[in-house]
């Protein structure tokens, strides 16, 4: 606790595995845990202990509204399910992806910290102030995700020649079976060599097989 703070050392204990699990302490488990905590005040607070530059007031983009909706749904999920140590996971996840942000939206950085608060208590309160809140942390409303953020609108579909990968497919989550054919066709013409398939085999949204 005196060389790693309270909050690293709770965070390791969830972190550890699975609450019902026996398992092993180990002093480089809370160093890993407490450079993760590290890299989240990294995100909000610069050198001088104020708030970051990089910290705007922002639309974000939606590939990080999608990240940030799918955080809380798995965090919100996984403490009701004391699945304690995924849902730092997947705030290790967001926290990854935002540190690659050049800029990087308070409309994104808020609900994380009331993700974190009762993880990292302490942390959050710091963080929760140099955001500019004069409220505790703890007296916030709890996140909730929008369902329609969830969804990707991107999917990609492996593409087969009879049973093994040749190629994968990139498309929108609303293209039709004839849509992805046509493009998986053009993306193996190669393993075709002009060829007609025996067999087509579509499952929708998760591959697509050419039997030859």
């Amino acid at each position: 606790m005196d060389q790693f703070g309270a909050d690293a050392v709770r965070l390791y204990e969830m972190f550890m595995g699975p609450l019902e699990a026996v398992k092993p302490w180990s002093t480089r488990g809370v160093e890993g845990v407490t450079r993760f905590l590290e890299r989240v005040w990294r995100l909000m607070v610069n050198e001088e202990g104020r708030l970051s530059s990089a910290v705007m007031d922002t639309v974000p983009p939606l590939e990080h509204q999608r990240v940030l909706h799918q955080t809380i749904k798995k965090v919100t999920e996984d403490i009701e399910g004391l699945r304690f140590n995924t849902a730092i996971s997947q705030m290790m996840v967001f926290t990854n992806e935002m540190t690659k942000a050049e800029q990087r939206s308070r409309a994104l950085l808020e609900p994380f910290v009331l993700l974190l608060a009762p993880f990292a208590p302490h942390l959050a309160e710091e963080l929760w102030e140099v955001l500019g809140h004069r409220l505790s942390v703890s007296q916030q409303l709890w996140p909730i995700f929008d369902p329609a953020m969830i969804v990707s609108d991107r999917l990609t579909i492996p593409i087969q020649v009879n049973g093994k990968l040749r190629a994968k497919l990139d498309v929108g989550a609303d293209a039709t079976h004839e849509q992805v054919e046509r493009l998986a066709r053009a993306q193996i013409a190669e393993w075709l060599q002009g060829n007609e398939p025996k067999k087509v085999i579509y499952v929708e949204k998760k591959l697509i097989n050419f039997v030859v």
